[in-house]
Parts: C-alpha cells; structure tokens; sequence
C-alpha cells in the first residue's frame, strides 16, 4: 500500500523507484460486492498474492479487505486521482492522508505503474476489541513506473530494494463490514523478505 497499498515514500516516480502505471482498457477487475467499489486495472498491471486462507474468519477478512485496498490505491494512480473513492473505502485518518500524497506524487509526474507485484510472507493478528496488525512483503522487482506523455517506462535493476515490507494497523469499520487501514509504514530493502 500499493502500492499499492504503498507508502513507501521511496519509491516515488520523481526518484524513479521501482513502484507500479496505465494501458488503455481496464481488463483486470474485482467484482464489487457488499457495497465495496468495483476496482477496474489495465491488463498490464498483474499482481500475485501468496497468502493463504488462515481458516480463521477475521484474519481472512483482513487479508482479503488488504488485498483490495493494494489494488484501490493502484487503480488511483492509474486513474490520476489522488481522491479516488476506491482506496477511501479501505483507508482513513493518517493512512488516508499519506496515501493521498502518495497518489498525488504520482499525479504531478504524470506517472502511472505497470509490471507484476507479488505479495508474499503475511503475519495477521486479530484483537477482541475490533483492531488488527498485518505485516506483508512486495516483490517491486517486476514493477515498474511509466511516463504517461512519453508511455517510457522506466525499468531499475532488481537490488535488495526492490523487497518492501509494510506493516499496517487496521480496524473494523461494523457498519461497513470492512478492515479499514488507519495507519501503513514500508520500509524497502528489508531483510525479511528477501528471496
């Protein structure tokens, strides 16, 4: 986050990081169910979630709400709106608030994202009081940003950077029905998830 659901300020296109960008049709798309946006992304945008089902209902919830609000902030990029009504389901408060940065760095370089993502190694835990804390890896290796004027892409060497931890703290909106991100931090380069 993403990022995807990517905060990672670090890969921002003004430093040509190895973040995520638009073709023409929208292709890939999640179904909207239970009120939550439709997410509609560019067939050059593909994304690998190697996370299981836990068997355990709230920390599936949490992992399936996470993945949809990865492909809700790329669908902002893509879409060139820091403001996109998809990622605003799943975030509020300060992660909401760096996310709409991140976004809008995206936007003032009429950048976009194009490439592979893989999500890998998540941790979940699930608390009584209706919070959670989830941990996950990005493979950026294969992900790449794109100039939308000129449609260059920009590709960087694979380096120990290119695999981003996120950690993010949720909570459980009940009206809803969601786990809502209310704060994300990233760090590239981590140990933990390298190959």
């Amino acid at each position: 986050m993403t990022a995807c659901g990517s905060e990672d300020t670090a890969a921002t296109p003004a430093e040509g990081g190895d973040k995520k960008t638009p073709s023409t049709a929208p292709t890939s798309s999640a179904p909207a169910s239970d009120g939550r946006p439709a997410i509609e992304l560019p067939s050059d945008l593909s994304y690998t979630f190697d996370w299981p089902k836990t068997g355990d209902k709230e920390k599936d919830a949490v992992l399936a709400d996470s993945e949809q609000s990865i492909k809700a902030v790329d669908q902002a990029i893509v879409n060139q709106n820091a403001l996109d009504k998809a990622y605003l389901y799943y975030y509020e408060g300060e992660a909401a608030a760096e996310t709409q940065k991140f976004v809008q760095n995206y936007v003032d370089h009429k950048a976009g994202i194009t490439g592979s993502y893989r999500f890998y190694a998540p941790e979940v835990n699930v608390d009584k009081d209706g919070t959670a804390s989830l941990s996950y890896c990005e493979d950026q290796g294969k992900a790449y940003v794109k100039y939308l004027e000129t449609g260059k892409i920009k590709k960087t060497e694979v380096t120990a950077k290119s695999y981003v931890i996120y950690h993010a703290s949720l909570k459980r909106d009940e009206a809803k029905g969601v786990w809502m991100i209310q704060k994300i931090v990233s760090e590239s380069g981590s140990a933990k998830c390298q190959p």
